[in-house]
């Protein structure tokens, strides 16, 4: 399959060469030269811009920050809209509001562009080991011709509905992750601030019922004091800045959500948004009167 490739950050670098490894010709563009430079050295063709991959591309994914980023590459000049060919279906694999999705959706159907929307789970480590978990929103025809595609860079590959549903599906994920990391580093706080061993603390609970992943995967990271980003903590803000904002235009109450987006929100404040989430644990330390 003949892919371009917008957005080589963190996560995309990772993804595009996964996609490249799975056999998919590959040209890239980034606003950054040098973020296209490991894609150029494994073989991948460039372009000048969205307009000319969308001309010799059958799917363009991109994978940036923002509704803004989106808009820019899909709509704005030289972008996917004014080059595409016939049948090109565009995937947007950033996190975005639904109602945006939905919106920009409908304008390049109106230029003859099919979109999905595919926001991904599994940060940095699962974009490099092609594990990622897939929501799809969009049309069920252009998400089979894609699926071989996310294939080669997730393991749990899904098509929750109609446009903008991948983008629900990526915000409940948000939910449950940011209160989940949140829930974790006030436990092994707690923990530390009592004097016991929030080691042995985290091992006894992940046999009973406060098992999670997070408790598992990140719990170790925040014992380790590894905050290296593998999902910045500004990131984290943005999607349930996204969460919130959406249970506004619903009407919906999210009270454990709105109180894990103040902490994001302090985090990136308090000089915190470029580590990993799950840095929060030093922001508790702070708030303790630890040194964090």
């Amino acid at each position: 399959m003949k892919i371009g490739f917008i957005g080589l950050g963190l996560m995309g670098r990772p993804m595009a060469l996964n996609l490249m490894k799975a056999g998919h010709e590959m040209r890239v563009w980034s606003r950054r030269r040098e973020s296209m430079q490991p894609l150029l050295d494994a073989g991948a063709g460039d372009a000048s811009g969205p307009a000319e991959l969308a001309g010799w591309a059958e799917v363009v994914i991109s994978m940036v920050a923002d509704v803004p980023d989106v808009e820019q590459v899909a709509l704005g000049a030289d972008g996917v809209a004014e080059g595409a060919r016939q049948g090109l279906i565009f995937v947007d694999m950033s996190t975005i509001a639904p109602a945006a999705a939905r919106d920009i959706a409908d304008r390049l159907a109106d230029k003859g562009v099919t979109m999905l929307d595919a926001p991904v789970s599994g940060g940095e480590v699962g974009a490099i080991n092609a594990a990622l978990t897939i929501m799809v929103g969009g049309d069920a025809a252009a998400f089979d011709k894609v699926r071989p595609a996310f294939e080669a860079m997730g393991k749990t590959v899904s098509l929750i509905g109609e446009s903008g549903a991948g983008q629900v599906a990526k915000a409940c994920n948000q939910i449950l992750t940011g209160v989940g990391v949140a829930a974790v580093a006030e436990a092994l706080n707690f923990a530390t601030r009592s004097g016991v061993d929030a080691a042995r603390v985290r091992e006894a609970l992940l046999g009973g019922f406060a098992y999670s992943r997070v408790l598992e995967n990140h719990g170790q990271r925040m014992l380790d004091r590894n905050f290296k980003p593998g999902f910045k903590a500004w990131m984290h803000q943005k999607d349930m800045r996204i969460v919130m904002e959406e249970a506004h235009r619903l009407g919906l109450a999210l009270p454990s959500a709105a109180a894990t987006a103040q902490m994001f929100n302090a985090m990136v404040g308090s000089g915190l948004g470029e580590d990993d989430s799950i840095a929060m644990l030093k922001l508790l330390e702070r708030m303790s009167g630890g040194e964090g």
